[in-house]
């Protein structure tokens, strides 16, 4: 295979590195961050939630932004376009006083992280031969989660970092700043990405559409396609949005005996999500299959959430632990993208594959929502338990009635 595609899943998998690391941030450096702008208490968790959903309703927004234009101005502009946006997001968040702008900035980098995935996955499915995409698309999301790793790691030593480097700025300011300014060094390495040719020969062609999401929904089999398409990710951010995010709400109902720390579940499930894209990956090749290891790995995810919500007294490293076990079950994110990069032709590709994870992550906000609301009345526990049935159920009869995509080829455009 030729070194210039092997470059380009190198750049797409650092760029994916840097997404996840400020896609994460937020949730390892929250508490933190708006105690230094005056929140406590009820207020303080109350304004994490509302944060968390400014951001991902941005990437919802995003998705489709950067969806389009991929199919209609190319992949390669959107990267450079997202990652300018979400980097500098990242660097004035260090400096937000009050919550307004603090909302503004989490809506904006939300906004920017959209397009990194989508466009990256788009360019290596499009450019590697269609046996091996495979290994493309698990080396970006393999080594991208080891992002958030390093986020709760600078996260937790941002004051230590500014200290010798000889800042005068407070930890959680200095771990966005170190996220914007690796977005920006990630910029220049993006001037060599090269378009894709499919994406070339698909501008040539003038009589059809580019980019028209509604095209998605000209007929009800392209309609539940897309939808299916979709569906598939969603236990993947209701582990990380309820099980992983709000482990601290739920450690006193499962007897932790030890204080949870939001940033350690994060780090350790996302450490999981790393090894089990990297597995997934390996077994798709394998078996020359992504639907088989997706529904093998919805089967290991149920079982390991009934696991972590019915377990008792877990001492604190046990429930980190659980935390990886539950990250790697969730490890079949690359094949649901790379799937939903192979339905459609090029003149949709960008737009189905920029939105279906966005749209999962944007999906985030009503799995949070109906948590917290039925938490209120029948508990965490049961709560917890509720939720992750509708998320596995919808993503099961997604992965039944979508096509199998391993040997499609993928030079083809979609019909007005």
């Amino acid at each position: 295979m030729e070194r210039k595609v092997w470059l380009l899943v190198i750049v797409a998998s650092l760029g994916y590195f840097v997404d996840i690391y400020d896609l994460v941030l937020f949730n390892v450096v929250k508490k933190e961050s708006l105690e230094a702008i005056g929140l406590s208490g009820a207020a303080l968790v109350d304004y994490d939630t509302f944060l968390f959903n400014c951001q991902m309703g941005g990437m919802l927004l995003g998705g489709l932004l950067w969806g389009i234009l991929g199919d209609k101005r190319g992949r390669v502009q959107v990267l450079f376009g997202s990652i300018l946006l979400y980097s500098l997001a990242n660097v004035a968040n260090a400096f937000v006083v009050d919550t307004f702008w603090y909302s503004v900035c989490r809506i904006v980098a939300g906004i920017g992280l959209a397009g990194e995935l989508g466009a990256g996955i788009t360019l290596v499915v499009e450019s590697m031969p269609r046996t091996k995409r495979g290994w493309g698309t698990m080396i970006i999301v393999t080594f991208g989660a080891l992002g958030a790793v390093v986020a709760s790691l600078v996260g937790g030593k941002g004051a230590a970092i500014a200290a010798a480097l000889g800042l005068d700025v407070m930890g959680w300011q200095m771990a966005y700043i170190v996220g914007g300014v690796l977005g920006l060094v990630l910029l220049a390495l993006r001037a060599g990405a090269f378009e894709s040719g499919m994406f070339k020969h698909a501008q040539e062609l003038t009589d059809i559409q580019k980019g028209n999401f509604f095209a998605l929904f000209r007929s009800r089999a392209s309609a539940l396609k897309y939808v299916a398409s979709i569906a598939i990710g969603l236990p993947v951010w209701y582990v990380i949005g309820v099980l992983v995010n709000k482990s601290n709400l739920l450690a006193p109902a499962l007897g932790v005996q030890g204080e949870v720390k939001v940033g350690e579940s994060v780090m350790w499930s996302y450490i999981g999500l790393s090894i089990g894209d990297l597995l997934s990956g390996v077994l798709s090749q394998l078996l020359r299959s992504r639907k088989k290891v997706i529904l093998l790995y919805l089967v290991f995810l149920s079982v390991a959430v009934v696991a972590f919500l019915f377990d008792r007294d877990m001492s604190l490293p046990w429930f980190y632990i659980m935390c990886l076990i539950l990250g790697t079950t969730t490890g079949f994110w690359a094949l649901f993208v790379t799937v939903a990069s192979e339905q459609f032709g090029t003149n949709l590709r960008s737009t189905v594959t920029n939105t279906a994870p966005n749209f999962v992550r944007g999906a985030v906000i009503p799995i949070t929502l109906s948590f917290m609301a039925l938490r209120e009345g029948l508990g965490d526990v049961p709560a917890a338990l509720i939720v992750g049935a509708v998320c596995i159920g919808l993503s099961l009869w997604a992965t039944l009635h979508v096509e199998e995509t391993f040997h499609k080829d993928l030079d083809h455009v979609e019909p007005h």
